[in-house]
């Protein structure tokens, strides 16, 4: 019998990541490639659709050369993405969404700002579809950059013939097929997967964007995840270095294929999965929880039908800043410089020997709220801005330090607050499931834990985001009867980390300083 493997490719904000996994969820090559990113304007955020496919290729045929894998071997291929929106004409052609009118920059980076006046329209007209984001629109989903585009770039949308959310432009380059995620479709486009007519038309009408289906070429319904999208076309193999056997699943937006390769394992166990959430967390964090019932509330996008695992009820939360926001600190700090790797290393072995020396006095009177891109959960106000109480004149790379330490403390009660928010809407969160970038930074890691009172699993799979693809992978492939099965079959457990009870009365402080500086923002906002 041949063993068959399947390829799962990750494309973030910076990068195409491509691994290749056996059926047992095993990790067998990887490899990475930039994407470029253009900013003409504060706020304003582009890539270029045929350079990020571009850099997809090269990474599967450098991930499928690594493991040593054959490409007749190689079943099953499933992308995910951040959720950045790719215009095309109607000849499928690249289409400018940039004000420099570059038809190469033709996709809008889901972190791209530009469109918050239009949020802020889509979360004034009321419709019923905001019950189903939390009541408030983002900046970062399709409807306000669509509404953007044909305000502000008419020439583009007249022009427009395909939409699409990355991850599902990814399957139609693959494939040729228009078919979308359920996934995208529903955490995105305000497409209802648990009604019988998933889009809202009217919502559209009421926005100016009656004509959205005529540019969009989008189907009536959505494709399930893991979903089997067709076979790679002869053009996407070539590319691909794989072969036209290999099959296509619906995707998913990269932080929903990070929550099946932490909670998959749970698939089985509806009942249980509301007590464990997804920390998928790296330049910005996603929180995840998935529950039998839907549980809306303001503040937490979704409730989201079957947007990552069948049947279940999906809420988001979220930082839009967290590594992104370390990075930021040491770039600020007059001790600061280039915040590489090395210099995150630095800065933490510094803290652990302040930390010994001092212990809890550590830069106690030092408080950083840390919503220096707007707060995304459980506030859901884009317009709100960080906070920093208690600096002195010091700018010793000490400083830095401190600053540093206690912008982690901040990122973590910002977790505990997201928690409390879903715990008080029916969920019994007690387990946080940390994967991305922060699993190699340690203060964050022992934070997450002692200022949350959760226990922490840290999944042993080093790239739980590739694992939850190759899961999507391997349904389309047929290796399993259907996604929860895949889940189960490939999840590769975690080392646990509980929390410190003698650290929860100084993280109690904290947290009622941490609250106390959201009540004084208000404050200061208030004054006329």
């Amino acid at each position: 019998m041949t063993t068959s493997f399947v390829c799962a490719v990750d494309v973030g904000t910076g990068s195409a990541r491509a691994g290749i996994l056996d059926s047992q969820g095993n990790l067998l090559g990887r490899a990475e490639r930039p994407i470029a990113m253009h900013q003409p304007r504060p706020d304003h955020a582009e890539h270029d659709s045929e350079n990020i496919w571009s850099g997809v290729c090269a990474a599967v045929r450098a991930a499928r050369e690594k493991a040593n894998v054959a490409a007749s071997a190689i079943v099953g291929i499933s992308f995910d993405a951040t959720c950045s929106l790719v215009v095309r004409d109607r000849q499928s052609g690249q289409l400018s969404v940039s004000v420099t009118g570059e038809r190469r920059w033709d996709t809008i980076v889901w972190l791209d700002h530009r469109a918050i006046a239009e949020a802020d329209e889509c979360t004034q007209s009321g419709h019923a579809v905001l019950d189903y984001i939390g009541g408030v629109m983002s900046p970062e989903m399709e409807t306000p950059k669509l509404m953007w585009l044909k305000r502000n770039l008419p020439g583009t949308w007249n022009e427009a013939g395909y939409l699409f959310d990355l991850a599902d432009f990814l399957t139609w380059k693959a494939t040729g097929s228009l078919a979308r995620s359920q996934c995208t479709l529903t955490a995105k486009w305000t497409y209802l997967a648990h009604e019988k007519t998933g889009w809202r038309r009217d919502f559209f009408q009421l926005l100016g964007l009656g004509d959205l289906f005529e540019h969009g070429n989008l189907p009536e319904k959505a494709s399930p995840v893991g979903a089997d999208i067709g076979p790679l076309t002869t053009q996407a193999a070539t590319d691909l270095g794989l072969t036209e056997k290999c099959r296509v699943g619906a995707g998913v937006i990269d932080a929903y294929a990070g929550a099946l390769g932490v909670l998959g394992g749970f698939a089985g166990d509806e009942k249980d999965i509301s007590r464990h959430l997804a920390l998928i967390a790296g330049t910005s964090s996603c929180v995840m929880a998935m529950s039998q019932d839907p549980q809306p509330f303001a503040g937490v996008w979704g409730p989201y039908y079957g947007a990552a695992l069948p049947k279940l009820w999906l809420s988001e939360g979220g930082q839009s800043a967290t590594g992104a926001l370390l990075d930021h600190i040491i770039r600020w700090h007059g001790a600061g410089g280039e915040p590489d790797a090395a210099m995150h290393a630095r800065i933490a072995r510094r803290v652990a020997e302040l930390r010994a020396a001092e212990g809890d006095a550590l830069a106690a009177r030092l408080h950083i709220l840390p919503d220096f891109h707007g707060n995304r959960s459980p506030l859901a106000d884009p317009h709100a801005v960080g906070v920093v109480s208690g600096l002195t004149l010091d700018s010793s790379f000490d400083s830095l330090c401190k600053l540093y330490w206690r912008t982690a403390v901040g990122i973590a009660l910002g977790v505990r607050h997201v928690l409390e928010a879903l715990n008080e809407n029916g969920y019994l969160i007690d387990t946080l499931h940390v994967t991305g970038g922060h699993t190699k930074n340690p203060l964050l890691m022992e934070l997450y834990a002692d200022a949350t009172g959760c226990t922490v699993i840290e999944p042993l799979a080093d790239e739980a985001v590739l694992l939850g693809t190759g899961m999507v992978a391997a349904t389309a492939a047929g290796l399993y009867p259907d996604l929860n099965a895949a889940c189960v079959a490939m999840q590769q457990g975690g080392r646990k980390r509980p929390s410190n009870p003698a650290a929860s009365a100084r993280f109690d402080r904290d947290y009622r300083i941490f609250l106390e500086m959201h009540r004084q923002r208000r404050a200061l906002d208030a004054i006329e």
